[in-house]
């Protein structure tokens, strides 16, 4: 297989993953949530670059249709919450080139902490997008009488830093039992980051 199809159908099979790890419920209320599916995502986009990251975020999104798994008040709130935040996901793959050389020079210290910002870079660029539309497109639902900015500010971010604390510390776990699964076999792999 080549190495182009390889990534595309491994950066598919880890976004329907991140779908079914999206489906355990962790919502608290109708604003907070956390979302476990960030963790299989955050693995591919480590492993394989910033471009394939992207691009099984944006399955992940598109994915939740099918499922009958959005919130729909708009268009543009639609494209903007499932296409460009869960697209944003997968930021954490612009971390791939210093954690693979972090890997293959066994620092683990180094990865570790690579692992941690890749896991909180896309955690926060995803809900930077659930942000803005919660200002924009959920502001009318606000409560406690706050701003709809306020208001999404508080609850995304809140989101956010939850998703991206599991998210890093799922990883770390997993990268201290399970180190291969963050090494990419084939150094060719690297050309389609």
């Amino acid at each position: 297989m080549q190495i182009k199809t390889k990534i595309l159908v491994e950066g598919t099979l880890m976004a329907a993953l991140a779908m079914v790890f999206s489906l355990i419920p962790l919502q608290v209320g109708s604003s907070f949530s956390i979302s476990l599916g960030q963790i299989p995502l955050t693995i591919f986009a480590l492993r394989r670059g910033v471009k394939p990251g992207l691009l099984a975020g944006l399955v992940w999104g598109l994915l939740h249709f099918p499922l009958g798994q959005v919130y729909f008040l708009s268009v543009p709130q639609v494209l903007i919450e499932y296409s460009l935040a869960f697209m944003f996901a997968g930021f954490a793959g612009v971390f791939m080139g210093t954690l693979m050389q972090a890997i293959h020079n066994e620092d683990v210290k180094k990865a570790t902490f690579i692992v941690i910002k890749g896991a909180l870079a896309g955690s926060l660029a995803r809900y930077f997008w659930h942000f803005v539309a919660g200002w924009i497109f959920w502001g009318q639902y606000a409560l406690w009488g706050l701003a709809p900015s306020i208001f999404s500010l508080v609850m995304n971010g809140a989101s956010g830093l939850a998703t991206g604390g599991i998210t890093a510390l799922a990883l770390v776990l997993l990268y201290r039992a399970v180190p291969r699964l963050f090494k990419i076999e084939d150094s060719a792999a690297l050309k389609f980051k």
